[in-house]
């Protein structure tokens, strides 16, 4: 956006050369860092003075240090969205498709949090039910699928007449592990053209509900995920800064040929935004490690899980989240096998049993004894290995 307002201004020299995307990601980085750290110290602040008005409730889980987070501000998530939305808008092109699929998965999944925090403010602990919640991750999941699926991936302007697709049918990704003459390509088509070739022009009916799929388990396990000070914003931060570099590379032809990675025209943009969205995360950081000053909320955790699903989907990297979100996905499966092994047990015996002495996982490790600030660690140096290993499967 600021390229095209000054590009025929001589006297902006300086800002004219923000057409180096590289000069726009960093600087959209450190506006939304600065913004995201000023806004934070004054939500704190506004909050003492109004004596806990926007003060976390906690429940009574019987964990050691739960009492002092009671009061601390949350909805630390409006200031995420704010700060990223304002860098993004500034620097990146609102042109873009990709920006586009970024900002409205954002803002969605925001409002959905906004008013999960809200309602457990304002009238009672539980916020949205859970099937509220999963509900908005489906719609939202059927929207970016389908864009993703029928609308042009090499088409930047989402103004051209053009815009719809007139492709062949079937959906390209990467799939690590096997590498290719075609970058380690992978079509969906496989899954239906397998049993009848006529059949590959419904790919969507195995895309749309993977996208499905992949938004609501990521983003409820962003959310079981924060439970523990700087943990969900600490893993996110370098799950953003994996998915980056990938996307830098994906965007030039060169690199990625060399990398074997689908090359992706017009995705150099997303950069902007994962950079402004890495600048954010990293100021709550400031904030939020052990002991919080702030909590980002639902209206934080379900919007990074959400986009991260998006970014994930655009790069044709979805495959490989299993293993880059596997904390995520880890404390989503503890807490489904402990809900699905508490009720067999009680059907047969009459009384619930538990694998894990509490879910999500981290409070598992709680319980043993475990200090949060060493979980937080911990979780942290797996978060690189993990990302460290998406490379060696992708690249090698």
């Amino acid at each position: 956006m600021i390229s095209y307002i000054f590009k025929d201004r001589i006297y902006f020299s300086f800002l004219r050369e923000t057409n180096s995307v590289f000069l726009r990601s960093a600087v959209a980085f450190f506006l939304s860092f600065c913004i995201a750290l000023i806004c934070y110290k004054k939500i704190i602040c506004w909050n003492k003075r109004k004596k806990n008005g926007i003060g976390e409730q906690i429940r009574d889980l019987g964990l050691i240090g739960q009492k002092e987070k009671e009061g601390v501000p949350t909805m630390g998530g409006v200031v995420m969205i704010f700060s990223t939305l304002i860098s993004t808008i500034i620097f990146s092109s609102l042109k873009n498709i990709y920006v586009i699929m970024l900002i409205t998965t954002m803002l969605i999944m925001g409002i959905v949090g906004f008013l999960d925090d809200y309602i457990k403010i304002k009238y009672n602990k539980r916020g949205l039910s859970i099937m509220g919640k999963i509900l908005s991750q489906i719609l939202l999941g059927f929207l970016i699928g389908n864009i993703m699926y029928f609308f042009t991936n090499t088409n930047e302007s989402i103004l051209d007449s053009k815009f719809l697709v007139k492709k062949e049918h079937g959906f390209k990704t990467t799939l690590p592990i096997f590498y290719s003459s075609h970058n380690n390509e992978f079509d969906y088509a496989f899954f239906l053209s397998w049993y009848n070739k006529k059949w590959k022009k419904y790919t969507w009916i195995v895309f749309i509900p993977m996208v499905i799929l992949i938004m609501t388990f990521l983003s409820n396990g962003a959310n079981l995920t924060d439970g523990i000070d700087g943990l969900t914003a600490g893993i996110s931060s370098i799950i953003f800064a994996t998915l980056s570099l990938l996307s830098i590379i994906s965007s030039n032809k060169t690199y990625s040929s060399h990398l074997h990675l689908i090359y992706i025209p017009h995705l150099d943009e997303i950069s902007i935004f994962s950079f402004s969205f890495i600048g954010t995360l990293i100021s709550f950081l400031w904030y939020n490690v052990y002991p919080a000053q702030i909590f980002m909320g639902d209206t934080g955790s379900l919007t990074i899980g959400a986009v991260i699903a998006t970014l994930a989907f655009i790069n044709r990297k979805e495959l490989i989240l299993p293993i880059l979100c596997g904390i995520f996905f880890i404390e989503n499966i503890s807490v489904i096998i402990q809900v699905l092994y508490f009720r067999y047990s009680k059907k047969k015996y009459g009384i619930g049993k538990r694998i894990f002495l509490m879910t999500p996982l981290h409070h598992h490790f709680q319980k043993l004894g475990y200090h949060e600030n060493k979980i937080f660690n911990r979780c942290l140096i797996i978060q690189m290995i993990l990302s460290m290993l998406v490379f060696i499967l992708l690249i090698i």
